[in-house]
């Protein structure tokens, strides 16, 4: 019985260990180096950083079809790309929840509002929902800054777009923007972390 008792512990103990890193890994923090991923791309396409052999770094952003705070983010997402790919940092966005519980954030839905919204960067699904707790992500949108190292792709900045979700016309602090200047400049980044405002990511119990 006693044995049988410890055999319960270790496994109750295993899946909770499981759990913890699923949902509960602190992920990335600045001056860490982002491992690579390979994630379906809505054209069916997997997507890498490493494909990207003349990028300077990244803007990685996991967002979603169904946050009202992603959606109010949509528009400046694709002007980030606009301005910053042909810079060397293109917008590499990635939706990180479970379709299960969203089926609005399915593949084909991310197709439609890629086409709809005319998205100009990957919109990558991690299906698995591994690449989302190795960075760290708890919102959408969350926004990560990468630059190309001899180490690796470097993290530069984490957190918010800019300071305001409700009114692109009012925003005063554009962090993204901000971080991505200071790294073309060979500057150092004012504000490399703030606060992500936006929905939890969704996750199965």
């Amino acid at each position: 019985m006693k044995i049988f008792k410890l055999c319960l512990v270790v496994v109750f103990a295993i899946a909770l260990t499981a759990f913890a890193v699923k949902t509960d890994a602190k992920g990335y923090t600045v001056g860490d180096i982002a491992t690579d991923f390979s994630l379906q791309n809505i054209d069916g396409k997997k997507v890498s950083l490493a494909d990207y052999k003349e990028a300077r770094g990244f803007i990685v952003i996991f967002t979603c079809n169904t946050c009202p705070y992603s959606v109010a983010y949509e528009d400046r997402i694709v002007a980030l790309d606009k301005k910053y790919a042909s810079k060397g940092y293109p917008v590499i966005a990635i939706m990180p929840n479970d379709t299960d519980l969203k089926p609005g954030d399915n593949i084909d839905a991310m197709r439609a509002r890629a086409k709809a919204k005319g998205f100009t960067f990957p919109y990558l699904l991690d299906e698995g929902q591994d690449i989302y707790p190795q960075y760290g992500a708890t919102k959408t949108p969350h926004v990560y800054v990468l630059q190309k190292t001899k180490k690796g792709n470097e993290v530069k900045y984490i957190g918010a777009i800019d300071d305001n979700y409700k009114d692109a016309d009012a925003v005063n602090e554009r962090y993204t923007e901000a971080a991505v200047n200071s790294l073309l400049k060979g500057e150092e980044i004012k504000n490399p972390q703030t606060r992500a405002i936006g929905c939890s990511i969704k996750v199965k119990s």
